[in-house]
């Protein structure tokens, strides 16, 4: 079970150096890939299989748990907060693309949450984090963080040359990028691209690149995991809880044991407290109770974390699965990533002044 565990970091440490090499696939998808890689080669087995498991579920909600000190509600004061109308909006278009078409598409409720929830918000760190909340399968995680990563390749790869042949404003181009381009480093390596192809024009009345506010946003974007955490925790405790009462109700004496309890014990017993913790965090770094100093190692140790954990998340899918089960959900998400880049276009051509 320790080898699986320290197969996991291995991975998590090779993927995080690869990640670092540049600046369009970050570090946990290339820990799942490469966790996926190896386990098609030699499919894991016993207490190795085992402790792969135990470094997807115990070092993922670590990592949101730490991710959670790296979040400010801060954020969303200023150029941020500008745009968190079209956020809120787009958070509600890509859950809502989701589940109607994954619907159509026979795609599982959880798979179509992860992919509404990772294209709104912030690619793999928010299908991480909700994965745990609605306990959704490990297939089910791979499957949405495939199904955005294809999208957000294409998205920083293209939108800095679609924002200069457009001719954006930079905060024109700040909005679109921070709004529809899914994972932080892929916003990060757009904007840098963005601020290169147009040089001294790429400056705003603010003083600030497009690039600098395309990451604004983008961070204003990433705070409100906090509040889709706690919706989802909320709608996962319900469901928890109606299922006891309607297995109750069928006769079973276990069940209806658990029936008799109050609504706070049922709480009690099914809240996800790892989320809660990871609240505490980001409220506590949003009163500055965590130094500056040490955001940096803060934020690498919470990717670090993730990536173990995405690494072990790899063991257990199978490249066949991939492509032929992964297909829809990889439809799925092109829908909703497309969706996102309608809003925030029309948003910024209709709407905001340029």
């Amino acid at each position: 079970m320790l080898l699986g565990i320290g197969v996991c970091v291995i991975i998590a440490f090779l993927a995080t150096y690869l990640g670092g090499l540049q600046r369009i696939i970050g570090g946990p998808m290339i820990g799942l890939f490469i966790g996926m890689l190896v386990a098609n080669i030699k499919p894991p087995e016993g207490d190795f299989k085992n402790g792969t498991t135990f470094a997807a579920k115990k070092f993922l909600n670590l990592g949101i748990i730490v991710t959670g000190a790296t979040l400010s509600f801060k954020e969303i004061v200023g150029f941020g907060a500008s745009a968190l109308p079209l956020i809120i909006f787009n958070i509600a278009l890509a859950l809502g693309i989701a589940y109607w078409i994954g619907g159509k598409l026979g795609v599982s409720k959880n798979t179509r949450t992860l992919v509404g929830g990772g294209t709104s918000i912030c690619g793999g760190t928010a299908i991480a984090t909700l994965a745990s909340i609605i306990e959704a399968k490990e297939e089910e995680m791979a499957y949405a963080l495939t199904a955005i990563f294809l999208f957000d390749i294409i998205a920083a790869l293209g939108f800095p040359y679609l924002g200069r042949a457009l001719a954006l404003s930079p905060e024109q181009f700040g909005v679109v990028a921070g709004t529809a381009i899914n994972d932080t480093s892929s916003v990060v390596a757009a904007a840098d691209t963005f601020d290169k192809l147009l040089g001294n024009l790429s400056m705003s009345t603010s003083g600030l690149t497009g690039g600098n506010l395309a990451v604004i946003v983008k961070l204003t974007r990433t705070t409100m995991l906090v509040i889709l955490a706690i919706i989802f925790t909320f709608v996962t405790i319900n469901k928890k809880r109606k299922s006891l009462v309607a297995q109750g109700n069928n006769g079973s004496s276990s069940i209806n044991d658990s029936n008799n309890e109050s609504v706070g014990k049922v709480v009690l017993r099914v809240f996800p407290w790892f989320i809660l913790i990871f609240i505490i965090a980001a409220l506590l770094n949003t009163i500055g109770v965590f130094p500056e100093s040490a955001a940096p190692f803060i934020k690498k140790l919470s990717k670090f974390l993730v990536t173990t954990a995405l690494a072990g998340v790899g063991f257990k899918i199978n490249f066949k699965d991939l492509f032929t089960k992964g297909i829809k959900p990889i439809m799925l998400g092109g829908c909703t990533w497309l969706g996102l880049c309608i809003s925030s276009m029309t948003y910024i051509f209709l709407i905001m002044p340029k």
